[in-house]
């Protein structure tokens, strides 16, 4: 009677016939949830927007099982992890924040999670999924409390700035080491590798990116991906899968594997920190750019749903690492999904919907070379480090610190490393300047456990 009711309202001069009550209980369940009428737009629009996301960020479904499978993790159950995390944090940040922003391991963590941590330092990938449960508690009791706005304005701006662009670098370090472009060196620690035929279709791969980029096509970087697979195919670098669609891959060699006690020893609270902060600036930066673009800002400069699009990272962060991979975040990505039409959180059910779809060819999936995914990382590492030209480098107050920020990451092999020092190297600057009144009292302490690491580290 209700629905009926709802019909004869919606369509006042239609008579009520009992064959549309599935499709008209569907659309008030849509309405009720998403709220589509009030955001101005329509089903079919956030479903179609939310196909355009999956299909810019679904990259990472052959990106990130690559690099933590660096650790010794297996690449199968990886697969399988990082689709079901990209899908549990799109479609929790879409039903619970009604936001079109879409969730995945997140690119710069992922590579600190398997070459800083466990490969630069020696930690179990276990220990290291403890790492990541822990700051993503942190993380959401940072949000729960309303203490996150003050740990963001702690941080200045500059060194905001070149946190990414430091994690920018690293990233595309990896990316040409991966490509075998880059190769070790005894006598200058870098050198120019040889020009196989791996490495040649992967620089056909980033001049592929590249001009499907500056063409602004969607879905650049997984065409450019699957272009480089084919080519690895026909140049017999890539062996065809047994078969092209299967059940997904037994998550069970790294679910739930974490060490928490490994993960509480002192010696790794400089990462748990550094995954926090990377993750709550990373997010931050997305969400307030996303923002902008869909129109959830409002006049007086607050965002709508911050906060439960941040609790949404967090669970996601904290179910990711159950799963077993590295910290889930909010992706830029999305922003293909709103400039599409997207303003509700129906597009992330549709995105997530594509992700899930993606466990059944997994043995397409699991061909992809490290060649064909490196030219990805190069170029998501050109997209963190665009914003750098907004830091003062003329003033050594501020430019010294992002400097060894942004230069000590990848040259030392580690984010928290070019965190540590660029918090360190700002308290100092400070100082010198006469303005400690400037520094935020967080900071300070944020500058011990800097002090902290980077000793514990070198000892």
């Amino acid at each position: 009677m209700i629905f009926q009711q709802a019909a004869c309202i919606i369509q006042p001069d239609h008579q009520f016939n009992p064959a549309e009550l599935p499709r008209m209980k569907g659309k008030l369940m849509l309405e009720k949830l998403f709220k589509l009428e009030a955001n101005r737009t329509s089903a079919s629009r956030e479903i179609a927007a939310g196909v355009t996301t999956f299909l810019t960020m679904g990259y990472i479904i052959f990106v990130n099982p690559n690099i933590l499978s660096a650790t010794g993790m297996d690449k199968g159950a990886l697969i399988t992890a990082t689709i079901l995390a990209a899908s549990f944090g799109t479609l929790l940040a879409g039903v619970w924040a009604n936001v079109p922003f879409a969730m995945a391991p997140g690119m710069g963590l992922n590579a600190f999670f398997a070459f800083s941590l466990v490969i630069g330092k020696g930690v179990t990938w276990q220990t290291a999924l403890g790492v990541v449960f822990i700051s993503g508690v942190l993380f959401l009791v940072l949000t729960l409390l309303g203490i996150r706005k003050h740990v963001i304005t702690a941080i200045p701006l500059e060194l905001r700035l070149a946190i990414a662009a430091g994690i920018g670098l690293f990233i595309t370090f990896i990316g040409l080491q991966g490509l075998g472009l880059i190769v070790d060196n005894p006598a200058t620690l870098v050198a120019l590798g040889p020009l196989t035929t791996p490495v040649v279709l992967g620089l056909i791969g980033l001049l592929i990116i590249t001009i499907l980029e500056i063409r602004k096509v969607r879905g650049s970087i997984l065409i450019g991906i699957v272009a480089t697979t084919v080519l690895g195919l026909i140049f017999k670098e890539v062996s065809l899968p047994e078969a092209l669609v299967s059940a997904p891959p037994s998550i069970g060699p790294i679910f739930m594997k974490m060490d928490i006690m490994g993960a509480l020893k002192w010696g790794m609270w400089g990462a748990v920190f550094s995954f926090m902060f990377v993750d709550l600036f990373d997010s931050v930066g997305t969400i307030v750019a996303c923002s902008y673009e869909a129109g959830f800002v409002a006049e007086d400069g607050e965002i709508e749903r911050l906060d439960r699009v941040l609790e949404a990272d967090a669970v996601a962060t904290i179910a990711g690492a159950l799963m077993g991979t590295s910290t889930t975040t909010t992706y830029i990505e999305s922003g293909a999904g709103i400039a599409a039409g997207a303003r509700t959180g129906l597009a992330n059910v549709a995105t997530g919907a594509m992700f899930l779809l993606a466990l059944f060819i997994t043995p397409i999936i699991g061909i992809v070379p490290a060649f064909a995914t490196a030219p990805a990382l190069i170029i998501v590492g050109v997209y963190m480090f665009k914003n750098v030209k907004e830091i003062d480098f003329g003033s050594f107050e501020s430019g010294v610190p992002a400097f060894l920020t942004i230069i000590l990451m990848p040259l030392t092999y580690s984010i928290s490393m070019g965190l540590a020092f660029g918090f360190i190297a700002y308290i100092v600057a400070t100082v010198a300047a006469g303005k400690i009144g400037k520094i935020h009292p967080l900071m300070w302490g944020i500058g011990v456990f800097s002090v902290l690491d980077v000793v514990l580290t070198a000892i």
